[in-house]
């Protein structure tokens, strides 16, 4: 057993998420629980709880911790929520989703990645997880309506979420990052009564979902 990634992940949890404004229990709870170490290339394990994106190849990243805990406590999910996620990467945060909410379908372009996730996640209940291989940008996804929806990659402009707000259930939370580098939007979508309503949470800068629209160009 190593002890040193045991400390180094309660570290991450008291130095890097408390101090960010993560104060809800069960994500603490989760986060100190799940063996990062797992979902992270091998070359690059040491750094499994350093305050960074790890690279996962293709121009895919692991997001970093603080980002993570940040989403899990934006979408506040309950035991019982049916969640999607658009992009698996090597299914780290699927892994927390799953340990939080209820039945999980993530969705992943990079046949590669999906391979590898599949693997990280072998031992979590398929009853309760899938993992697909395709874009989650494409149209409808069966298995709806989702009372969560996470998107792992940015996303050019708030446009590229009317597919998906079409998706969350009634009170259903959508998390994605919007915008283009250097400064970006983490935005959390609610599907409210009178429709839907976006919350500006924090500043950020991440790699772009793979088959993200492009944005549109001004032409003078």
């Amino acid at each position: 057993m190593d002890t040193s990634l045991d400390t180094a992940r309660f570290n991450m949890v008291q130095q890097q998420i408390r101090p960010w404004g993560v104060n809800d229990n069960r994500v603490l709870e989760t986060l100190a629980a799940i063996p990062r170490e797992r979902f992270v290339p091998a070359a690059y394990r040491g750094l499994a709880y350093a305050d960074l994106e790890i690279p996962l190849g293709q121009g895919q990243t692991m997001l970093a911790p603080k980002i993570v805990a940040r989403l899990l406590q934006a979408l506040s999910i309950a035991a019982d929520d049916r969640i999607l996620e658009i992009g698996t990467g090597s299914g780290y945060l699927t892994a927390c989703l799953s340990h939080l909410g209820d039945a999980v379908i993530s969705l992943e372009i990079d046949p590669d990645l999906a391979a590898l996730a599949r693997q990280n996640l072998a031992d979590v209940d398929p009853r309760r997880l899938e993992i697909r291989e395709g874009d989650g940008l494409a149209g409808h996804i069966d298995g709806g309506p989702f009372d969560v929806i996470a998107v792992t990659g940015s996303l050019p402009d708030a446009s590229a979420l009317a597919g998906l707000e079409a998706q969350l259930a009634p009170h259903g939370r959508l998390f994605a990052i919007i915008g283009l580098e250097p400064a970006m939007e983490a935005t959390l979508v609610t599907h409210g009564p009178e429709g839907f309503s976006r919350q500006s949470l924090f500043e950020t800068s991440v790699p772009a979902l793979a088959k993200a629209p492009e944005p549109e160009r001004f032409v003078f």
